[in-house]
């Protein structure tokens, strides 16, 4: 599944849009839009301070790593672990964070070098990263 997610969009100044200012007894003012036309062919520019593409993994995987991270940081059932859950926020410290990692590879049958390791912080980064590496274990 892939997902895309912007923030911070802004239209360039190709965008021409034609406002009327209407009066109500005097006392109030408010824009409202009567046309929007383009000030030359095709779309506006379209421009974000943050954009990405990423590829979720599979849902079994997330869960599979989110009992691992269960059970490697003892928490209890009433936890809510979802795939935005930080091992950081759920108390793991860097010690903990490696012991997460090695049993994902048992578990995966995978083998993560340190410094895709270092880069893993959620729930979800584990998961994408395991589904990227079992899918180039099938391939090789």
């Amino acid at each position: 599944m892939a997902a895309v997610s912007a923030t911070c969009v802004r239209f360039g100044t190709s965008l021409n849009q034609s406002t009327k200012l209407n009066q109500i007894a005097g006392t109030s003012t408010s824009l409202k839009p009567v046309a929007v036309g383009w000030a030359r062919r095709g779309f506006p520019s379209l421009r974000t301070s943050h954009f990405r593409i990423s590829c979720a993994a599979k849902p079994e995987t997330v869960q599979k790593v989110c009992d691992i991270v269960r059970k490697q940081l003892a928490l209890p059932a009433e936890t809510e672990l979802t795939p935005a859950s930080k091992f950081s926020e759920l108390g793991a410290d860097s010690l903990d964070t490696v012991e997460i990692v090695m049993e994902l590879e048992e578990a995966f049958s995978i083998s993560v070098e340190e410094e895709s390791s270092q880069n893993i912080s959620s729930v979800q980064e584990a998961a994408d990263l395991i589904d990227k590496l079992v899918q180039k274990k099938s391939e090789a």
